[in-house]
């Protein structure tokens, strides 16, 4: 019968140790479990911060190359205004001669205003010369032209930066000559392409241009988010 008690309070024992490491093993896994949790997370934390601070320093980095050009920049900028040939260029007195940069490449497609150009100012007021036809193309994707016969430029990533254009004019060899001499004194970028001359019997020369003249769509400065 003692033997039979002490084999029981064996067996107990035993029971107990078992439940005892089972609840030390169970809580060691769990503590485990959590430190590789929080240590992932913190390597996670650490990479992030260190991204971000990556990105700040190229923003600084930026910006102080940004900062040191500034000085330059306005040291060209006097210098184009008081560039005598930009100051004769200006569509009114009280324009800037900069201005005259900015006005020979347009931001907008505007074949309208070059149509007016080429009317009103590069083909008229020179004696003997007659404007027979003119015609500015509008840009295909980029203008639209409503009811009233008004274009809209918009910005298009389309690659389109040339107006098409043609006219013809009759006159004399000096008329003639004084026309094409309007053109390369413009400040649009004009580019004749095509040039044919014909004789008349009165003596009068006629004479067809093709070219194209050019503009730059306007960039768009934006912020946004990055993901790190």
């Amino acid at each position: 019968m003692p033997s039979t008690d002490a084999a029981i309070r064996k067996r107990a024992q035993i029971a107990k140790t078992n439940r005892v490491m089972f609840l030390w093993i169970a809580v060691s896994s769990a503590v485990i479990g959590v430190c590789i949790v929080v240590s992932i997370f913190l390597a996670q934390r650490l990479f992030y911060n260190e991204a971000v601070l990556a990105k700040k320093q190229e923003t600084v980095t930026t910006l102080i190359k940004n900062l040191a050009a500034v000085d330059g920049l306005k040291q060209e900028i006097r210098k184009l205004d008081a560039n005598a040939a930009l100051l004769a260029a200006r569509a009114k007195d009280d324009d800037r001669a900069v201005r005259v940069v900015l006005d020979a490449l347009p931001s907008e497609a505007n074949s309208l205003a070059l149509g007016a150009s080429l009317q009103n100012r590069l083909l008229s007021g020179v004696d003997g010369l007659t404007l027979q036809t003119l015609q500015v193309d509008p840009v295909a994707g980029v203008e639209v032209i409503d009811t009233s016969g008004m274009t809209s430029g918009a910005v298009s990533s389309d690659g389109f930066s040339q107006i098409s254009f043609s006219f013809t004019i009759s006159g004399n060899q000096a008329s003639l000559k004084k026309a094409l001499e309007n053109l390369e004194r413009s400040i649009r970028t004009i580019e004749v392409l095509s040039l044919r001359i014909d004789g008349q019997s009165n003596g009068v020369q006629e004479m067809s241009v093709q070219g194209r003249a050019f503009y730059e769509p306007a960039r768009t400065l934006e912020f946004s988010e990055v993901k790190v």
